[in-house]
């Protein structure tokens, strides 16, 4: 692996902001994994205060989002870096990104737990565990991200494969229940959503993985083949 130690430049500045940078990212994937948990109990306990919280943080989730786009584009500018230094910055800017998405899914979870609120809608045992595994995805992406872990990044990316069984186990479920019930069709349909918001939770996990793969190694793998993204591991 390509040493990415950030304590080797002759400006001491550098690395200052370099390390700004890439804590200000472990903040916002902090707050958007709390925003997640969040949503997620507000859905499942039917809690429309603790759903209306995740709505009104999600303005601080965008504000991380334009303070480290903006210190990533000074640094470039200013300091003009090169060969592993650019791949962290530029990783760094298509992470938050990322993560500024898982944000608005968060939020559209937490917006049909609101309008649910109160109705009876379908028990789905499945859209619980979907909602675990991606819990689990974005912490270990954002783990792997941390301490530029290959392995663990490699692992997450391949867990998106039982989100998607999951989802399209409760989309079969959902036709189901809306069939035998027609009257129902309304509410199913915010079930529905807010499985998708996960599926797409799962999603962008991935494609934060796949950055990591690119700042360690230096390769895009962003249209590989899962043989061909297992093969890097170490």
């Amino acid at each position: 692996m390509e040493n990415l130690n950030l304590n080797r430049h002759i400006s001491g500045q550098f690395n200052t902001e370099l390390e700004s940078v890439r804590n200000q990212v472990m903040q916002m994937g902090g707050l958007i994994e709390q925003q997640l948990i969040d949503a997620l109990t507000a859905m499942a306990d039917n809690d429309l205060e603790l759903a209306r919280e995740v709505i009104v943080k999600d303005n601080e989730v965008n504000q991380f989002e334009t303070r480290v786009d903006q210190e990533c584009s000074r640094i470039i500018a200013k300091r003009q870096p090169a060969a592993s230094d650019l791949r962290l910055i530029l990783t760094i800017m298509k992470t938050v990104t990322e993560l500024e998405r898982v944000g608005d899914s968060v939020a559209a979870i937490a917006k049909m737990a609101i309008e649910n609120h109160g109705k009876k809608v379908p028990s789905l045992i499945g859209l619980e565990n979907m909602g675990q595994i991606v819990i689990k995805m974005l912490h270990n992406s954002l783990d792997s991200f941390t301490r530029l872990d290959l392995n663990t990044a490699i692992a997450v990316h391949n867990e998106d494969k039982k989100v998607n069984r999951q989802y399209e186990s409760i989309l079969r479920e959902l036709m189901t229940f809306m069939m035998e019930d027609p009257r129902s069709v309304p509410f199913v349909l915010n079930v529905l959503a807010s499985a998708r918001a996960i599926e797409r939770i799962g999603d962008r996990c991935q494609n934060i993985c796949e950055q990591v793969v690119y700042l360690v190694k230096g390769i895009d793998v962003r249209h590989a083949t899962e043989e061909e993204i297992n093969s890097l591991i170490e």
